[in-house]
Protein backbone atom coordinates (compact mmCIF):
# COMPACT_ATOMS: atom_id res chain seq x y z
CA UNK A 1 0.00 0.00 0.00
CA UNK A 2 3.00 2.33 -0.65
CA UNK A 3 1.65 5.85 -1.97
CA UNK A 4 2.70 6.92 -5.37
CA UNK A 5 1.63 9.89 -7.18
CA UNK A 6 -0.60 9.05 -9.50
CA UNK A 7 -0.88 10.26 -13.74
CA UNK A 8 -3.20 13.08 -12.57
CA UNK A 9 -0.76 14.98 -10.76
CA UNK A 10 -2.73 14.56 -7.56
CA UNK A 11 -1.44 13.37 -4.26
CA UNK A 12 -2.20 10.03 -3.43
CA UNK A 13 -3.70 8.49 -0.26
CA UNK A 14 -4.80 5.70 1.89
CA UNK A 15 -7.34 6.27 4.91
CA UNK A 16 -7.45 3.47 7.44
CA UNK A 17 -9.81 2.69 10.57
CA UNK A 18 -9.06 1.68 14.07
CA UNK A 19 -11.08 0.63 16.77
CA UNK A 20 -9.94 -0.37 20.26
CA UNK A 21 -12.38 -2.69 20.67
CA UNK A 22 -12.86 -4.32 17.45
CA UNK A 23 -15.04 -6.93 17.03
CA UNK A 24 -12.67 -10.44 15.87
CA UNK A 25 -11.79 -11.65 13.73
CA UNK A 26 -12.11 -9.86 10.55
CA UNK A 27 -13.78 -11.32 8.02
CA UNK A 28 -13.59 -11.19 3.91
CA UNK A 29 -17.41 -9.59 4.61
CA UNK A 30 -15.93 -7.03 7.06
CA UNK A 31 -13.06 -6.24 4.43
CA UNK A 32 -16.46 -5.58 1.59
CA UNK A 33 -17.90 -3.73 4.10
CA UNK A 34 -14.85 -1.56 5.02
CA UNK A 35 -14.46 -0.19 0.91
CA UNK A 36 -17.87 -0.06 0.66
CA UNK A 37 -17.32 2.95 3.37
CA UNK A 38 -14.91 4.23 1.49
CA UNK A 39 -11.68 3.11 3.59
CA UNK A 40 -8.67 1.45 2.34
CA UNK A 41 -7.29 -0.72 5.10
CA UNK A 42 -8.55 -1.37 8.87
CA UNK A 43 -5.71 -2.56 12.08
CA UNK A 44 -6.44 -5.45 14.27
CA UNK A 45 -5.20 -6.59 17.31
CA UNK A 46 -2.39 -9.47 16.93
CA UNK A 47 -3.74 -11.17 19.90
CA UNK A 48 -6.89 -11.95 21.96
CA UNK A 49 -7.98 -10.60 25.53
CA UNK A 50 -7.81 -14.02 26.31
CA UNK A 51 -4.12 -14.04 25.64
CA UNK A 52 -3.86 -10.51 27.66
CA UNK A 53 -5.47 -12.59 30.80
CA UNK A 54 -3.11 -15.57 30.43
CA UNK A 55 -0.24 -12.96 30.29
CA UNK A 56 -1.63 -11.13 33.50
CA UNK A 57 -1.65 -14.13 35.53
CA UNK A 58 1.45 -15.33 34.76
CA UNK A 59 2.97 -12.18 35.72
CA UNK A 60 0.85 -11.48 38.88
CA UNK A 61 1.48 -15.26 39.95
CA UNK A 62 5.32 -14.53 39.66
CA UNK A 63 5.42 -11.09 41.45
CA UNK A 64 3.05 -12.72 44.28
CA UNK A 65 5.51 -15.77 44.57
CA UNK A 66 8.53 -13.47 44.19
CA UNK A 67 7.24 -11.96 47.30
CA UNK A 68 6.29 -14.95 49.12
CA UNK A 69 9.97 -15.76 48.82
CA UNK A 70 8.52 -19.15 47.00
CA UNK A 71 10.02 -17.97 43.73
CA UNK A 72 13.46 -17.59 42.67
CA UNK A 73 14.32 -13.81 42.80
CA UNK A 74 16.19 -13.92 39.50
CA UNK A 75 14.34 -16.14 37.58
CA UNK A 76 11.85 -14.54 34.52
CA UNK A 77 8.07 -15.98 33.71
CA UNK A 78 8.56 -17.42 30.07
CA UNK A 79 5.40 -17.19 28.17
CA UNK A 80 4.09 -19.97 26.59
CA UNK A 81 4.01 -20.33 22.81
CA UNK A 82 0.48 -18.79 20.93
CA UNK A 83 -2.45 -21.13 20.93
CA UNK A 84 -5.18 -20.62 18.27
CA UNK A 85 -7.01 -19.02 21.44
CA UNK A 86 -4.37 -16.01 21.90
CA UNK A 87 -5.16 -14.94 17.98
CA UNK A 88 -7.20 -13.52 15.38
CA UNK A 89 -5.18 -13.77 12.87
CA UNK A 90 -4.32 -16.39 9.87
CA UNK A 91 -2.83 -16.50 6.86
CA UNK A 92 -4.91 -15.34 3.76
CA UNK A 93 -6.20 -12.57 1.62
CA UNK A 94 -7.28 -10.67 4.90
CA UNK A 95 -4.12 -10.11 5.64
CA UNK A 96 -3.73 -8.35 3.01
CA UNK A 97 -5.94 -5.19 4.22
CA UNK A 98 -5.24 -5.22 7.46
CA UNK A 99 -2.12 -3.23 9.57
CA UNK A 100 -1.03 -5.65 12.81
CA UNK A 101 -1.40 -3.53 16.44
CA UNK A 102 0.86 -5.05 18.85
CA UNK A 103 -0.48 -5.28 22.36
CA UNK A 104 -0.47 -1.67 24.08
CA UNK A 105 -0.94 -2.92 27.19
CA UNK A 106 2.87 -3.75 27.42
CA UNK A 107 5.17 -1.23 28.68
CA UNK A 108 9.07 -1.68 26.69
CA UNK A 109 10.57 1.20 29.04
CA UNK A 110 9.11 0.02 32.41
CA UNK A 111 12.31 -0.17 34.86
CA UNK A 112 10.76 -2.72 36.80
CA UNK A 113 13.00 -5.89 34.75
CA UNK A 114 10.16 -8.47 35.41
CA UNK A 115 7.30 -5.63 33.53
CA UNK A 116 9.75 -5.23 31.19
CA UNK A 117 10.89 -9.10 30.01
CA UNK A 118 7.28 -10.23 29.63
CA UNK A 119 6.56 -7.03 27.85
CA UNK A 120 9.32 -8.24 25.18
CA UNK A 121 8.40 -11.32 24.92
CA UNK A 122 4.91 -10.14 24.08
CA UNK A 123 6.05 -8.12 21.22
CA UNK A 124 8.23 -10.81 19.56
CA UNK A 125 5.27 -13.31 20.54
CA UNK A 126 3.65 -10.88 18.14
CA UNK A 127 6.16 -9.47 15.65
CA UNK A 128 7.15 -13.53 15.19
CA UNK A 129 3.13 -14.59 13.81
CA UNK A 130 2.42 -11.37 12.31
CA UNK A 131 5.65 -11.95 10.21
CA UNK A 132 4.07 -15.72 9.83
CA UNK A 133 0.98 -14.61 8.65
CA UNK A 134 1.86 -12.00 6.23
CA UNK A 135 1.03 -8.90 7.88
CA UNK A 136 3.14 -5.96 6.27
CA UNK A 137 3.04 -3.23 8.97
CA UNK A 138 2.77 -3.94 12.62
CA UNK A 139 1.95 -0.55 14.94
CA UNK A 140 3.71 -0.68 18.46
CA UNK A 141 3.15 1.53 21.21
CA UNK A 142 5.74 3.62 22.01
CA UNK A 143 7.83 4.10 24.40
CA UNK A 144 6.50 6.23 28.11
CA UNK A 145 8.58 9.37 28.76
CA UNK A 146 8.02 9.59 32.33
CA UNK A 147 11.33 7.47 32.83
CA UNK A 148 14.15 9.66 33.24
CA UNK A 149 12.63 11.54 30.04
CA UNK A 150 13.80 10.92 26.30
CA UNK A 151 17.53 9.73 27.24
CA UNK A 152 16.55 7.72 30.15
CA UNK A 153 17.20 4.14 30.41
CA UNK A 154 13.95 3.27 30.06
CA UNK A 155 14.11 4.60 26.36
CA UNK A 156 17.12 2.62 26.09
CA UNK A 157 15.82 -0.33 27.09
CA UNK A 158 12.76 0.32 24.80
CA UNK A 159 14.76 0.54 21.41
CA UNK A 160 17.11 -2.22 22.34
CA UNK A 161 13.53 -4.62 22.26
CA UNK A 162 12.77 -2.78 18.97
CA UNK A 163 16.01 -3.82 17.34
CA UNK A 164 15.39 -7.19 18.11
CA UNK A 165 11.92 -7.19 17.18
CA UNK A 166 12.96 -6.08 13.48
CA UNK A 167 15.34 -9.20 13.46
CA UNK A 168 12.68 -11.62 14.15
CA UNK A 169 11.32 -10.88 10.26
CA UNK A 170 13.00 -9.97 6.63
CA UNK A 171 10.18 -8.08 5.58
CA UNK A 172 7.53 -6.63 8.31
CA UNK A 173 7.81 -3.18 9.25
CA UNK A 174 7.50 -1.68 12.45
CA UNK A 175 5.36 1.76 13.08
CA UNK A 176 6.56 2.84 16.24
CA UNK A 177 3.51 5.35 17.56
CA UNK A 178 4.34 8.33 18.87
CA UNK A 179 2.88 11.43 20.07
CA UNK A 180 3.50 14.41 18.36
CA UNK A 181 4.41 16.12 21.16
CA UNK A 182 4.50 14.56 24.76
CA UNK A 183 1.91 15.30 28.10
CA UNK A 184 1.13 12.88 30.33
CA UNK A 185 -2.25 12.42 29.39
CA UNK A 186 -1.03 10.06 26.67
CA UNK A 187 1.12 7.64 29.07
CA UNK A 188 -0.99 4.46 29.15
CA UNK A 189 -2.35 3.83 32.83
CA UNK A 190 -5.37 4.10 31.61
CA UNK A 191 -5.06 1.17 29.27
CA UNK A 192 -6.96 -1.33 30.47
CA UNK A 193 -5.27 -4.02 31.77
CA UNK A 194 -1.63 -2.15 31.44
CA UNK A 195 1.50 -3.78 32.95
CA UNK A 196 2.34 -0.18 34.43
CA UNK A 197 1.00 -0.88 37.75
CA UNK A 198 2.93 -4.46 38.08
CA UNK A 199 6.17 -2.65 38.04
CA UNK A 200 7.09 -3.08 41.83
CA UNK A 201 7.67 -0.05 44.16
CA UNK A 202 11.26 -0.62 44.82
CA UNK A 203 11.70 -0.16 41.01
CA UNK A 204 9.69 2.87 40.50
CA UNK A 205 11.70 6.10 40.02
CA UNK A 206 10.75 9.88 40.39
CA UNK A 207 8.90 10.87 36.91
CA UNK A 208 9.57 13.65 35.29
CA UNK A 209 7.27 16.79 35.83
CA UNK A 210 4.07 16.65 34.58
CA UNK A 211 4.60 18.92 31.33
CA UNK A 212 4.46 19.34 27.72
CA UNK A 213 7.65 18.76 26.24
CA UNK A 214 7.37 19.68 22.42
CA UNK A 215 10.60 17.91 21.43
CA UNK A 216 10.66 15.26 23.71
CA UNK A 217 8.97 12.15 21.57
CA UNK A 218 10.74 13.33 18.63
CA UNK A 219 14.44 12.89 21.10
CA UNK A 220 13.20 9.79 22.49
CA UNK A 221 12.60 8.80 18.64
CA UNK A 222 16.05 9.83 17.73
CA UNK A 223 17.13 7.41 20.24
CA UNK A 224 15.58 4.65 19.11
CA UNK A 225 16.83 4.62 15.59
CA UNK A 226 20.58 5.29 16.60
CA UNK A 227 20.36 2.37 18.31
CA UNK A 228 18.64 0.67 15.69
CA UNK A 229 20.88 1.83 13.21
CA UNK A 230 18.12 3.85 11.36
CA UNK A 231 17.04 0.33 10.11
CA UNK A 232 14.65 0.28 6.76
CA UNK A 233 12.12 -0.94 8.09
CA UNK A 234 11.76 0.79 11.19
CA UNK A 235 8.57 4.44 10.59
CA UNK A 236 6.94 6.73 12.54
CA UNK A 237 3.25 6.19 13.21
CA UNK A 238 2.54 9.97 14.71
CA UNK A 239 -0.32 10.99 16.60
CA UNK A 240 -1.57 14.55 15.52
CA UNK A 241 -2.87 15.97 18.79
CA UNK A 242 -5.88 18.40 19.06
CA UNK A 243 -3.45 21.24 19.78
CA UNK A 244 -0.43 21.39 17.75
CA UNK A 245 2.91 22.45 18.40
CA UNK A 246 4.52 25.12 17.15
CA UNK A 247 5.80 24.82 13.51
CA UNK A 248 9.65 24.19 14.82
CA UNK A 249 8.41 21.06 16.52
CA UNK A 250 6.34 20.17 13.48
CA UNK A 251 8.99 20.53 11.10
CA UNK A 252 11.10 17.85 13.13
CA UNK A 253 8.67 15.60 12.13
CA UNK A 254 8.87 16.22 8.11
CA UNK A 255 11.68 14.42 7.11
CA UNK A 256 11.26 11.63 9.57
CA UNK A 257 9.94 8.07 7.85
CA UNK A 258 6.46 8.96 8.43
CA UNK A 259 4.35 5.95 7.81
CA UNK A 260 1.23 6.84 9.70
CA UNK A 261 -0.76 9.59 10.63
CA UNK A 262 -3.50 8.83 13.37
CA UNK A 263 -6.33 11.29 14.36
CA UNK A 264 -8.60 10.38 16.85
CA UNK A 265 -12.26 11.85 17.61
CA UNK A 266 -10.60 14.40 20.20
CA UNK A 267 -8.44 15.54 17.52
CA UNK A 268 -11.51 16.99 15.85
CA UNK A 269 -13.65 19.82 16.47
CA UNK A 270 -17.34 20.33 16.52
CA UNK A 271 -18.07 22.59 13.37
CA UNK A 272 -20.18 25.57 13.93
CA UNK A 273 -20.73 25.42 9.77
CA UNK A 274 -20.08 23.69 6.57
CA UNK A 275 -20.93 20.96 4.94
CA UNK A 276 -19.92 18.41 8.13
CA UNK A 277 -20.63 18.13 12.14
CA UNK A 278 -16.66 17.47 12.78
CA UNK A 279 -13.59 19.26 11.08
CA UNK A 280 -10.14 20.33 12.27
CA UNK A 281 -8.30 23.56 12.61
CA UNK A 282 -6.94 25.32 9.41
CA UNK A 283 -3.34 24.63 11.09
CA UNK A 284 -3.93 20.70 10.99
CA UNK A 285 -5.41 21.26 6.94
CA UNK A 286 -1.80 22.62 6.53
CA UNK A 287 -0.18 20.09 8.49
CA UNK A 288 -1.64 17.43 6.48
CA UNK A 289 -1.53 19.15 3.18
CA UNK A 290 2.82 19.64 3.41
CA UNK A 291 2.51 15.52 4.74
CA UNK A 292 0.86 14.44 1.91
CA UNK A 293 2.90 16.04 -0.75
CA UNK A 294 5.73 13.68 0.27
CA UNK A 295 7.27 11.60 -1.86
CA UNK A 296 5.65 8.59 -0.15
CA UNK A 297 2.49 10.34 1.54
CA UNK A 298 2.07 9.10 4.99
CA UNK A 299 -1.52 6.64 5.47
CA UNK A 300 -4.18 8.51 7.51
CA UNK A 301 -5.66 6.40 10.42
CA UNK A 302 -8.52 7.68 12.06
CA UNK A 303 -9.22 6.12 15.60
CA UNK A 304 -12.17 5.65 17.58
CA UNK A 305 -14.41 7.60 15.59
CA UNK A 306 -17.42 5.21 14.72
CA UNK A 307 -18.27 1.52 13.86
CA UNK A 308 -17.74 0.83 10.13
CA UNK A 309 -21.38 1.35 8.36
CA UNK A 310 -23.43 -2.26 8.62
CA UNK A 311 -20.87 -3.87 11.40
CA UNK A 312 -22.39 -4.61 14.45
CA UNK A 313 -21.82 -1.79 17.27
CA UNK A 314 -18.47 -2.27 18.80
CA UNK A 315 -17.36 -0.49 22.30
CA UNK A 316 -15.31 2.23 20.69
CA UNK A 317 -18.62 3.73 20.13
CA UNK A 318 -19.36 4.26 23.63
CA UNK A 319 -16.38 6.88 24.43
CA UNK A 320 -17.56 8.59 21.39
CA UNK A 321 -21.30 8.80 23.15
CA UNK A 322 -20.31 10.22 26.43
CA UNK A 323 -21.02 13.72 25.62
CA UNK A 324 -24.43 13.52 24.54
CA UNK A 325 -23.60 16.91 22.54
CA UNK A 326 -21.42 14.96 20.22
CA UNK A 327 -23.82 11.42 20.15
CA UNK A 328 -24.57 10.09 16.57
CA UNK A 329 -22.07 12.70 14.70
CA UNK A 330 -24.50 15.77 15.45
CA UNK A 331 -23.97 18.41 17.74
CA UNK A 332 -26.84 19.26 19.77
CA UNK A 333 -27.41 22.38 21.52
CA UNK A 334 -31.02 21.38 23.07
CA UNK A 335 -31.41 19.62 26.53
CA UNK A 336 -34.76 18.32 25.93
CA UNK A 337 -35.21 16.07 22.64
CA UNK A 338 -38.90 17.67 22.28
CA UNK A 339 -37.76 21.24 23.02
CA UNK A 340 -37.85 24.03 20.36
CA UNK A 341 -34.38 26.11 20.31
CA UNK A 342 -34.16 29.20 21.22
CA UNK A 343 -33.90 32.12 18.51
CA UNK A 344 -30.56 32.19 19.82
CA UNK A 345 -30.22 28.66 20.35
CA UNK A 346 -30.89 27.78 16.70
CA UNK A 347 -28.24 30.78 15.19
CA UNK A 348 -25.51 28.21 17.20
CA UNK A 349 -26.67 25.50 15.82
CA UNK A 350 -24.31 24.17 12.54
CA UNK A 351 -25.68 24.42 9.07
CA UNK A 352 -24.74 21.39 7.21
CA UNK A 353 -25.55 21.87 3.53
CA UNK A 354 -24.65 18.23 2.11
CA UNK A 355 -24.06 15.38 4.83
CA UNK A 356 -25.99 16.10 7.74
CA UNK A 357 -26.24 12.76 8.48
CA UNK A 358 -23.29 11.17 7.18
CA UNK A 359 -22.46 7.52 8.65
CA UNK A 360 -19.08 8.37 8.56
CA UNK A 361 -18.58 12.20 9.12
CA UNK A 362 -15.29 11.91 10.43
CA UNK A 363 -13.96 9.96 6.86
CA UNK A 364 -16.09 11.93 4.87
CA UNK A 365 -14.53 15.24 6.09
CA UNK A 366 -11.17 13.84 5.28
CA UNK A 367 -11.97 12.45 2.11
CA UNK A 368 -13.01 15.99 1.04
CA UNK A 369 -10.02 17.58 2.76
CA UNK A 370 -7.34 14.86 1.06
CA UNK A 371 -9.68 15.61 -2.50
CA UNK A 372 -9.05 18.94 -2.27
CA UNK A 373 -5.41 18.79 -2.27
CA UNK A 374 -4.23 21.17 -5.57
CA UNK A 375 -2.55 18.79 -8.23
CA UNK A 376 1.37 18.84 -8.17
CA UNK A 377 3.32 21.34 -9.96
CA UNK A 378 5.48 20.58 -12.61
CA UNK A 379 8.38 20.98 -10.43
CA UNK A 380 7.25 19.13 -7.31
CA UNK A 381 5.93 16.28 -9.75
CA UNK A 382 9.47 16.11 -11.45
CA UNK A 383 11.65 17.14 -8.51
CA UNK A 384 9.44 14.24 -6.23
CA UNK A 385 12.20 11.44 -7.45
CA UNK A 386 14.67 12.83 -6.12
CA UNK A 387 13.53 13.53 -2.42
CA UNK A 388 15.64 11.64 -0.16
CA UNK A 389 17.86 10.88 -3.18
CA UNK A 390 22.17 10.96 -2.29
CA UNK A 391 23.37 11.97 -6.13
CA UNK A 392 27.44 12.20 -6.18
CA UNK A 393 28.84 15.64 -7.10
CA UNK A 394 28.71 15.79 -10.92
CA UNK A 395 31.93 16.46 -13.23
CA UNK A 396 30.79 18.53 -16.64
CA UNK A 397 34.46 19.40 -17.18
CA UNK A 398 35.33 15.38 -17.51
CA UNK A 399 31.86 13.78 -18.31
CA UNK A 400 29.60 14.88 -20.84
CA UNK A 401 26.38 15.25 -19.21
CA UNK A 402 23.36 13.54 -20.22
CA UNK A 403 19.92 15.24 -21.65
CA UNK A 404 18.61 14.02 -18.50
CA UNK A 405 20.46 15.75 -16.01
CA UNK A 406 20.71 18.77 -17.87
CA UNK A 407 16.52 18.59 -17.72
CA UNK A 408 16.95 18.44 -13.89
CA UNK A 409 18.77 22.10 -13.85
CA UNK A 410 16.58 23.70 -16.44
CA UNK A 411 13.38 22.82 -13.89
CA UNK A 412 14.63 25.76 -11.86
CA UNK A 413 12.22 28.62 -13.45
CA UNK A 414 13.15 30.89 -10.79
CA UNK A 415 16.55 30.69 -11.65
CA UNK A 416 16.47 31.27 -15.47
CA UNK A 417 13.93 34.14 -14.92
CA UNK A 418 16.26 36.48 -12.52
CA UNK A 419 18.86 35.60 -15.27
CA UNK A 420 16.68 36.97 -18.06
CA UNK A 421 15.96 39.89 -15.84
CA UNK A 422 19.54 40.67 -15.25
CA UNK A 423 20.69 40.46 -18.89
CA UNK A 424 17.50 42.57 -19.40
CA UNK A 425 18.63 45.24 -17.28
CA UNK A 426 22.21 44.98 -18.45
CA UNK A 427 20.95 45.94 -21.86
CA UNK A 428 18.58 48.87 -21.10
CA UNK A 429 21.29 50.67 -18.66
CA UNK A 430 23.41 50.16 -21.61
CA UNK A 431 21.14 51.68 -23.99
CA UNK A 432 20.26 54.58 -21.55
CA UNK A 433 24.11 55.50 -20.99
CA UNK A 434 25.10 55.38 -24.48
CA UNK A 435 27.32 52.97 -24.05
CA UNK A 436 28.72 51.66 -27.44
CA UNK A 437 28.79 47.83 -27.91
CA UNK A 438 32.48 46.25 -28.47
CA UNK A 439 31.50 44.99 -32.21
CA UNK A 440 30.19 48.44 -32.96
CA UNK A 441 33.89 49.64 -32.31
CA UNK A 442 35.28 46.61 -34.64
CA UNK A 443 32.19 47.19 -37.33
CA UNK A 444 30.22 50.46 -36.96
CA UNK A 445 27.19 47.85 -36.09
CA UNK A 446 25.37 48.86 -33.12
CA UNK A 447 25.42 45.39 -31.62
CA UNK A 448 26.65 44.09 -28.06
CA UNK A 449 28.10 40.88 -27.62
CA UNK A 450 26.70 38.53 -25.74
CA UNK A 451 28.52 35.03 -24.59
CA UNK A 452 26.43 32.20 -23.03
CA UNK A 453 29.66 30.52 -21.93
CA UNK A 454 28.91 26.23 -21.21
CA UNK A 455 25.89 26.76 -23.36
CA UNK A 456 24.25 23.32 -22.42
CA UNK A 457 20.96 22.33 -23.92
CA UNK A 458 19.80 26.37 -24.60
CA UNK A 459 18.15 27.88 -21.78
CA UNK A 460 20.30 30.79 -21.05
CA UNK A 461 20.73 31.58 -24.99
CA UNK A 462 16.40 31.61 -25.07
CA UNK A 463 16.34 33.75 -22.42
CA UNK A 464 19.34 35.94 -23.83
CA UNK A 465 17.22 36.44 -26.72
CA UNK A 466 14.00 37.11 -24.80
CA UNK A 467 15.44 39.77 -23.01
CA UNK A 468 17.23 41.49 -25.49
CA UNK A 469 14.12 41.82 -27.21
CA UNK A 470 12.56 43.20 -24.58
CA UNK A 471 15.11 45.57 -24.03
CA UNK A 472 14.83 46.47 -27.59
CA UNK A 473 18.55 46.43 -27.99
CA UNK A 474 20.28 44.48 -31.03
CA UNK A 475 23.35 42.09 -29.49
CA UNK A 476 25.42 39.73 -31.20
CA UNK A 477 24.90 35.95 -29.36
CA UNK A 478 27.60 33.73 -29.07
CA UNK A 479 27.18 30.09 -27.15
CA UNK A 480 29.92 28.21 -26.55
CA UNK A 481 29.90 24.02 -25.34
CA UNK A 482 32.25 21.06 -24.87
CA UNK A 483 29.37 18.18 -24.99
CA UNK A 484 29.60 17.29 -28.35
CA UNK A 485 26.06 15.63 -27.82
CA UNK A 486 24.44 19.17 -26.62
CA UNK A 487 26.23 20.83 -29.39
CA UNK A 488 23.75 18.53 -32.01
CA UNK A 489 20.77 19.57 -29.50
CA UNK A 490 21.83 23.14 -29.73
CA UNK A 491 22.64 23.18 -33.88
CA UNK A 492 18.82 21.91 -33.73
CA UNK A 493 17.73 25.03 -31.54
CA UNK A 494 19.09 27.41 -34.07
CA UNK A 495 17.33 25.90 -36.81
CA UNK A 496 14.06 25.65 -35.58
CA UNK A 497 13.46 28.42 -32.54
CA UNK A 498 16.24 30.60 -33.09
CA UNK A 499 16.25 31.42 -36.47
CA UNK A 500 19.82 31.24 -36.99
CA UNK A 501 20.36 34.12 -34.67
CA UNK A 502 22.76 32.45 -32.48
CA UNK A 503 26.75 31.37 -33.27
CA UNK A 504 27.61 28.31 -32.03
CA UNK A 505 30.53 27.36 -31.25
CA UNK A 506 32.03 23.64 -30.21
CA UNK A 507 35.01 24.30 -27.89
CA UNK A 508 36.41 24.47 -24.48
CA UNK A 509 35.63 28.06 -23.33
CA UNK A 510 38.97 27.73 -21.65
CA UNK A 511 40.72 27.64 -25.14
CA UNK A 512 38.38 28.90 -27.24
CA UNK A 513 39.62 32.32 -29.10
CA UNK A 514 36.69 34.88 -28.86
CA UNK A 515 34.00 35.91 -31.06
CA UNK A 516 34.98 36.68 -34.92
CA UNK A 517 33.71 38.25 -37.67
CA UNK A 518 35.15 37.89 -41.41
CA UNK A 519 36.68 41.26 -42.91
CA UNK A 520 36.18 41.72 -46.65
CA UNK A 521 39.26 42.01 -48.96
CA UNK A 522 41.26 45.95 -48.92
CA UNK A 523 43.86 47.17 -50.96
CA UNK A 524 46.31 45.93 -50.99
CA UNK A 525 45.35 42.65 -49.69
CA UNK A 526 43.68 40.08 -51.56
CA UNK A 527 42.02 38.39 -48.98
CA UNK A 528 39.43 38.17 -46.66
CA UNK A 529 40.54 37.90 -43.43
CA UNK A 530 38.93 36.89 -39.62
CA UNK A 531 38.88 39.85 -37.35
CA UNK A 532 38.04 39.24 -33.64
CA UNK A 533 36.60 41.48 -31.05
CA UNK A 534 35.85 41.22 -27.07
CA UNK A 535 32.55 40.12 -25.34
CA UNK A 536 30.90 43.11 -23.75
CA UNK A 537 28.57 40.21 -21.51
CA UNK A 538 29.71 37.10 -20.28
CA UNK A 539 26.71 34.87 -19.09
CA UNK A 540 27.27 31.62 -17.02
CA UNK A 541 25.95 28.84 -14.82
CA UNK A 542 28.61 26.63 -13.70
CA UNK A 543 27.87 26.80 -10.27
CA UNK A 544 27.41 23.06 -9.74
CA UNK A 545 25.19 20.22 -7.77
CA UNK A 546 28.02 21.14 -4.79
CA UNK A 547 30.39 23.85 -3.96
CA UNK A 548 32.72 23.80 -7.19
CA UNK A 549 32.39 20.72 -8.99
CA UNK A 550 32.39 22.27 -12.40
CA UNK A 551 35.19 24.25 -11.86
CA UNK A 552 33.67 27.60 -12.43
CA UNK A 553 36.65 29.87 -11.34
CA UNK A 554 38.80 27.47 -13.52
CA UNK A 555 36.86 27.69 -16.49
CA UNK A 556 35.65 30.95 -16.25
CA UNK A 557 39.36 32.53 -15.55
CA UNK A 558 40.03 31.32 -19.33
CA UNK A 559 36.90 33.10 -20.46
CA UNK A 560 37.07 36.48 -18.64
CA UNK A 561 40.24 37.07 -20.47
CA UNK A 562 37.56 37.84 -23.48
CA UNK A 563 35.57 40.80 -22.03
CA UNK A 564 35.97 44.10 -22.90
CA UNK A 565 37.53 46.68 -21.03
CA UNK A 566 33.73 47.72 -19.37
CA UNK A 567 32.47 44.08 -20.10
CA UNK A 568 30.33 42.08 -17.47
CA UNK A 569 29.89 38.97 -15.97
CA UNK A 570 26.87 37.54 -15.11
CA UNK A 571 26.47 36.01 -12.38
CA UNK A 572 29.40 38.74 -11.61
CA UNK A 573 29.73 36.64 -8.12
CA UNK A 574 28.48 34.07 -5.82
CA UNK A 575 29.02 32.14 -2.96
CA UNK A 576 28.61 28.44 -1.99
CA UNK A 577 28.20 27.62 1.59
CA UNK A 578 26.93 24.92 3.77
CA UNK A 579 23.70 24.70 5.84
CA UNK A 580 22.45 21.93 8.31
CA UNK A 581 19.56 19.30 7.15
CA UNK A 582 17.94 16.47 8.71
CA UNK A 583 17.67 13.41 6.34
CA UNK A 584 17.99 10.39 7.91
CA UNK A 585 17.15 8.37 4.86
CA UNK A 586 20.11 9.71 3.48
CA UNK A 587 21.76 9.06 6.41
CA UNK A 588 20.93 5.55 6.78
CA UNK A 589 21.88 5.30 2.53
CA UNK A 590 25.52 5.80 3.51
CA UNK A 591 25.57 4.25 6.72
CA UNK A 592 24.61 1.00 4.63
CA UNK A 593 27.67 1.22 2.18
Amino acid sequence: MDSTTPADGHPDYYVGQHESKRQLPISMEALRMTKDAKYDMLTSPITTPLFQSRVLALLSNHLSDVKNRTEDLTALPKIAPLSAADTPLTPGEVIQQLVGVASPWIDLSSPDPVVFDISRQVLELEVQYAAFCGLGNVIVPGPRLQYGGAHGEGITQYAFAIQDALALSNFTQLLIHLPMMYHPDQDNEDVEGSLVPFARPEYAEEGIKAKYDFLGTWDAWQVIRSICKYHFRLFVALSIPRHLPDLHAQSRWHSEPLRLLSLDAQTFHPATKGDYPFSLTKAHEVLIHRYIRLRTPPWILLCDVGPIPGLAQSSSTEGRATNPSLANGVVSTNNTANELPTPAEASQQPKFKKVKNHPTPHLAYILDLLSRQPPLSTFETFSSFFQDYLQGPLQPLAHNLESLTYEVFEKDAIKYDLYESAICQALVDWREKGVVGSKSLKTGTSEFVVCVAGAGRGPLVTRALKAAKDAGVTIDLWAVEKNPNAYVLLQRHNEEEWNNQVHLVHSDMRTWNGPQHTVPPQPPNSHAHAQRYPIDMLVSELLGSFADNELSPECLDGATRLLSKNGISIPCSYTSYLTPIAAPKLHADIARR
